[in-house]
């Protein structure tokens, strides 16, 4: 008979930063990437953001994989349905390593974006691991379905936004009332909604509008 155990052990990830943290940084921006992204590519859709008031990290979903047959393009991978509880546990311990290393000062406006994938990792990382925040970015993806009013209310003036291309080939009429439901349900504040005239991509216009207001 076969058995399935665990061990512990050491491991070590990447991340990829954008521009320079000084004091007259505003914006402090963490961005988990969706599926088939790689941390240093995603990173670039935020480019166009004022490199004097805006500081990017990008952290790096661990689990990596060759796209196509031909073993050329690599993307990654957050978690799947396999050991699920333990590698949301992993990933979200992954983020508190990345804020212990960049020991990020006070007085800055921490913003939280995930696409796609990525919105089920940052906000799993609020709810369960109580971390900083000013504005909550969820772009793209859809908001898992165990939160309920308590899971972010240590978070009263938390701020949150939502993103979607009204051509997303994974979103319908449906998905998008009952997610909007939910956000209203869920987060301290009413959600601000930002749509645009596309599909299943990140939006550079819509994350540029969010790091001026």
């Amino acid at each position: 008979m076969s058995l399935t155990k665990n061990v512990n052990y050491e491991t070590t990830n990447t991340y990829s930063t954008l521009n320079t943290l000084t004091q007259e940084t505003k914006n402090v921006w963490i961005a988990c990437h969706g599926i088939g992204f790689l941390s240093k590519f995603f990173i670039s859709y935020f480019e166009n953001l004022d490199p004097e008031l805006n500081y990017v990290i990008a952290p790096q979903a661990p689990s990596k994989y060759y796209q196509t047959k031909a073993y050329k393009y690599v993307g990654a991978s957050w978690l799947t349905k396999e050991n699920r509880e333990q590698e949301i546990e992993n990933v979200l311990n992954y983020l508190d390593a990345i804020l212990q290393t960049e020991k990020l000062p006070e007085g800055k406006n921490i913003i939280l974006l995930g696409f796609s994938q990525g919105v089920s990792v940052v906000t799993r990382w609020l709810a369960q691991h109580k971390v900083n925040c000013d504005h909550l970015v969820i772009h793209s993806g859809s908001i898992p379905s165990e939160f309920d009013s308590t899971s972010f209310a240590y978070l009263p003036n938390l701020k949150t936004s939502i993103i979607y291309g009204t051509q997303d080939e994974y979103l319908t009429k449906d998905r998008i009332y009952s997610q909007l439901q939910l956000a209203r349900q869920i987060f301290p504040n009413v959600p601000e909604v930002i749509k645009f005239n596309g599909k299943h991509v990140v939006h550079p216009e819509s994350i540029k509008k969010i790091s001026e207001m």
